[in-house]
C-alpha cells in the first residue's frame, strides 16, 4: 500500500489548515472564557476625575496642615502658661512659708504680751487691794517691727 505523493501532500495540507483552524478555535473559546471570567462592567476612572480626587486630597491634607499648625501654637501657648504657673506657684509657696514664719513669731509675741498683759492685771490687782495708792511700776518688753510689717 502505497499512497501517492499527491495523496500525501494534500493529506498533509489539510491536517495543516485543521490544526490552524483548531488553534485559531482554542484562541477564541480562551478568550471568550476570560472575558466572562472577569467582565469589565465598570470602566476605570477617567483621567479628569483622578485630577479632581487628587485636588480634592491635596485642600484636605492643606486644611489638616493648617489644624496642625494651630495646635502647635496652641501647644506652644499652653507650654508658656503652664511655666508661668510653675513659677508663679513656687513664688507662692515661698509667700507662704515666709508668711508662715512671721505668724509664728506673731504668736509667739503675742503670747508673751498677754503672759505680761496677765501679770500686770495681777500687780494692779494685788496693789488695788493693798491700799496704797500707786501701782507698781510693770516691765514690758519693747514691740520691735521687722521690715513689711505694720502696727495695725
Amino acid at each position: 500500500m502505497r499512497i501517492g505523493s499527491r495523496v500525501r501532500r494534500g493529506l498533509v495540507t489539510v491536517g495543516v489548515v485543521g490544526s490552524l483552524l483548531v488553534g485559531a478555535a482554542s484562541i477564541r473559546a480562551a478568550a471568550v472564557w476570560t472575558a466572562a471570567s472577569a467582565p469589565l462592567a465598570v470602566s476605570p476612572a477617567s483621567a479628569e476625575s483622578l485630577a479632581a480626587r487628587l485636588a480634592d486630597e491635596e485642600a484636605r491634607s492643606a486644611a489638616l496642615q493648617s489644624q496642625l499648625d494651630e495646635l502647635r501654637a496652641s501647644t506652644t501657648d499652653l507650654t508658656g502658661a503652664l511655666d508661668a504657673a510653675r513659677a508663679r506657684i513656687s513664688t507662692d509657696a515661698e509667700t507662704a512659708s515666709s508668711l508662715r514664719t512671721r505668724l509664728a513669731t506673731a504668736k509667739t509675741r503675742l503670747a508673751a504680751l498677754e503672759t505680761s498683759l496677765a501679770r500686770a492685771r495681777a500687780a494692779a490687782a494685788a496693789g488695788g487691794s493693798g491700799g496704797g495708792g500707786g501701782g507698781a511700776p510693770t516691765t514690758t518688753q519693747p514691740h520691735e517691727v521687722e521690715d513689711g510689717e505694720t502696727d495695725g
